[in-house]
């Protein structure tokens, strides 16, 4: 499927939102919306009329100027917002004949969106996809008027908020959809738009938002019974049963409760089941909620609310029956104790639901509830269970979809007690069970992308293994370093298995990906915790020697043989960053954080990163052509002075942490399947490790040019005395030490300077204090 260019109509937050997405990936977008009815205050001080362009498309250029405000940006790089015009729908409904794809975000209002659909079938020509945004409206119905060949062109293609992040994109085709353009339309907005692509059957609200408000529905019916309160619920709902911190009620707070409401009672309108429609009833308290305007984060005070009294920043959370805000409560549990002491999301699940006390009592009856809902209703809003599963890991962010945690909690052994406590169970699942199966994922199949563990006559298996990272042959000549050690830090372990890559296991495969297969990250650095030990216990040989390592490691990955491509996304930071810059070639995934962020801990980098990030901009100079050195290494000391954090694949580009010549994948499910193909065509076009080479550095002169700069900034208190001596840490191993302007250096010896600099800020007191409260607090000390 080739999508030259969109077209959207409406460009209200969603609008916008997908146009930005859009043009992240490099997609021209003509986004339109209704003239505007009367003019404005300023409209009318500058003499304009409601003939004026600048009047005619305000909505248009008001959803377009939001985009570069919004934070979290909506953009990978500011510059992509020239690739959204914009428009009105009188002016300019004829340029929608020039588009591969019309998208409407008009409001969920089917009268509304069934005359726009005559309008736009009058400059619809063949070929041309038009697809909804709605969020629950029958696909059938708007369209029902329209002629065949439209209708079959036609889709739901339901985003989910903010486009950029979400990674769900719900597929719903129309009854006369054709097969083959939803088949071709999942491909393109996996590959070229990177989502999650689940196809929806055309039923109200879908998979997700169906699933997801029913259970917020519960959660919310549960808690009255219970007598618990918001922060109590959302305390039992977030991380400990793997959902987000957000939970229940504050995730409700981002959505804005009006939106909620609108989705449940469009449920709630639409089914014909008695028991469903009283399930989505709108509780007294959110509406009296929606009465006053407490809407949530949009309207400043929701289920919870701010409050900066004496001076004191607090948060309130709003009691149902008063409606006043109160002091928030903590859950008093064992259960619950227990659960956060568990050392990963099924087993704190487990534990939680295993307990006798209120809260597990709770928390069991919230999940059964939407166990069974999501089993009730399963083939009728999609095509398999994994879809259903899929949607609310990316619609919702849960960990485990609902039939992935009915696996989880066992089978047999829950619906046993459901049955005991007189719920029904549909008839499948007792099938299931009576068919000997004791799960609903027993048949499935572990796979990295599109090729599978030890199901391929290639020998695709594990080479070797540690408690920190496995070496996996994938097939056709390429192996898969996946670092899985805990949050993906670098320490001995990883470290052992880049070396043995490197060495012992090259003759087992003609290229290297680096990688994590299930991670939520790439790598966030290096084990901080082993080190502030080592420096605590005295124990200065091992961390020279730890340091030493992991320098030796990343030289070998860059001199290695045979091609290399890390795979980085999420994540990249410290340590992380260094092992990507190491390799060949970094193929990262668009939503890539990457930064050098040691000096949030007292410490600059120290296994080649101030050498990696210095080379990459010293390239930039086109050779023989004379240019003064010191504003590159300005930028440099810069980025990693700041710990400047790139928040795109784009800009990391733009900052020099990947070269022009590195690529970025849309998809994070296709991203180490990119990365082999990247190996692949290496070899194909006859691979040559780099060699060694000297590079000139800047010397006593440039450094005393930083200096100058640091010392100015100590001098107006912006910096503190213990980051002056990091900086300078940072600018003796920058400008090559002790030598000429000019002296050209080896990476080894930068690589000297950067250890000795390392050990010397390990061995500060000031250093070891913000090491342990960033181990405390996840949070930098200024001292």
């Amino acid at each position: 499927m080739q999508i030259n260019r969109v077209g959207i109509i409406g460009s209200g937050v969603m609008g916008a939102g997908i146009a930005a997405h859009l043009a992240n990936v490099g997609i021209p977008t003509l986004m339109l919306d209704i003239v505007p009815s009367a003019l404005t205050q300023e409209e009318q001080m500058k003499g304009l009329t409601l003939q004026d362009r600048a009047v005619r498309n305000r909505l248009a250029r008001m959803g377009k100027e939001r985009l570069s405000k919004t934070k979290p940006p909506q953009l990978y790089d500011a510059e992509d917002l020239d690739l959204i015009e914009i428009g009105n729908l009188e002016d300019d409904m004829q340029k929608l004949e020039n588009v591969d794809w019309i998208i409407e975000v008009i409001v969920e209002n089917l009268e509304a969106k069934q005359a726009l659909y005559e309008k736009i079938e009058r400059i619809w020509r063949p070929g041309m996809i038009v697809s909804s945004n709605t969020s629950g409206i029958s696909i059938a119905q708007m369209v029902a008027k329209r002629s065949l060949e439209f209708r079959r062109s036609f889709m739901g293609t339901h985003f989910f908020n903010p486009p950029r992040y979400m990674k769900l994109l719900e597929i719903i085709p129309g009854p006369d959809t054709r097969p083959e353009l939803i088949t071709a339309m999942k491909a393109f907005a996996r590959k070229c738009l990177g989502k999650g692509v689940v196809v929806a059957k055309d039923t109200p609200n879908f998979i997700a938002n169906r699933i997801g408000t029913y259970g917020l529905m519960v959660a919310a019916a549960e808690m009255k019974r219970f007598g618990l309160s918001f922060d109590e619920v959302d305390e039992l709902t977030g991380p400990v049963l793997g959902r987000p911190k957000s939970a229940t009620f504050r995730t409700l707070d981002i959505v804005g409760l009006d939106t909620f409401v609108h989705v449940a009672n469009n449920v709630r309108n639409s089914v014909q089941n008695e028991w469903e429609r009283q399930a989505f009833a709108i509780p007294a308290y959110m509406q009296e909620m929606l009465q006053r305007g407490w809407i949530g984060d949009k309207s400043g005070q929701g289920f919870y609310k701010k409050t900066n009294g004496n001076g004191k920043k607090e948060i309130l959370t709003l009691h149902p029956d008063t409606m006043e805000y109160v002091q928030r409560k903590k859950v008093k549990s064992s259960s619950l104790e227990a659960a956060k002491q568990a050392p990963d999301v099924k087993a704190k699940i487990r534990t939680l639901l295993s307990g006798q006390d209120a809260a597990s009592q709770f928390v069991w009856q919230l999940c059964k509830q939407v166990l069974l809902y999501s089993a009730e209703h399963a083939f009728t809003i999609a095509d398999d269970l994994e879809s259903i599963d899929q949607g609310m890991k990316w619609g919702f962010n849960w960990e485990l979809g609902p039939f992935e945690l009915w696996d989880v909690l066992g089978l047999e052994k829950t619906v046993k007690r459901m049955l005991a406590e007189g719920d029904a169970v549909p008839g499948w699942v007792l099938q299931l069970l009576e068919e000997g199966k004791s799960s609903f994922y027993s048949d499935k199949i572990e796979s990295i992308d599109n090729f599978y563990i030890g199901k391929s006559s290639k020998g695709i298996g594990v080479i070797k293994q540690n408690s920190g990272a496995t070496l996996y042959d994938i097939g056709d000549g390429v192996a898969l370093l996946d670092v899985h050690s805990l949050k993906q830090a670098i320490g001995p372990d990883v470290v052992s298995m880049l070396r043995y890559a490197c060495a012992e296991g090259a003759d087992r495969f003609d290229g290297l990906v680096i990688g994590a297969r299930t991670a939520a990250n790439f790598c966030v650095g290096a084990n901080l915790l082993l080190l502030l030990m080592e420096i605590q216990d005295d124990n200065w040989d091992d961390v020279n020697w730890m340091v030493k390592q992991f320098q030796d490691a990343c030289m070998g990955l860059k001199y290695f043989s045979k091609p290399v491509v890390a795979a980085p996304f999420g994540l990249t930071l410290g340590g992380g960053a260094e092992l990507a810059m190491a390799c060949d070639t970094i193929l990262a995934t668009a939503e890539t954080y990457m930064g050098l962020v040691e000096v949030g801990v007292g410490l600059i980098p120290g296994g080649g990163g101030n050498k990696e990030l210095l080379i990459r901009h010293l390239e930039k100079i086109m050779p023989g052509i004379e240019l003064d050195l010191q504003p590159f290494i300005n930028h440099v000391f810069e980025l990693i002075g700041t710990a400047k954090v790139g928040s795109s694949a784009k800009e990391l580009r733009k900052l020099g942490f990947m070269r022009a010549t590195d690529r970025i994948s849309l998809s994070r499910d296709l991203l180490l399947a990119d990365a082999k193909r990247e190996v692949l065509h290496m070899l194909a076009q006859g691979y040559r490790a780099p060699v060694p080479r000297s590079m000139p550095v800047v010397g006593r002169e440039g450094a005393a040019v930083l200096k100058v700069g640091v010392m100015a900034m100590k001098e107006g208190r912006y910096i503190s005395s213990h980051d002056q001596a990091i900086a300078n840490k940072l600018i003796h191993v920058l400008t090559g030490g002790d030598v000429a302007k000019g002296t050209r250096v080896s990476e080894q010896y930068l690589l000297d300077l950067e250890r000795e600099a390392f050990l010397s800020l390990c061995g500060e007191a000031k250093t070891q204090q913000r090491m342990q409260h960033m181990l405390t607090t996840g949070k930098p000390l200024r001292n």
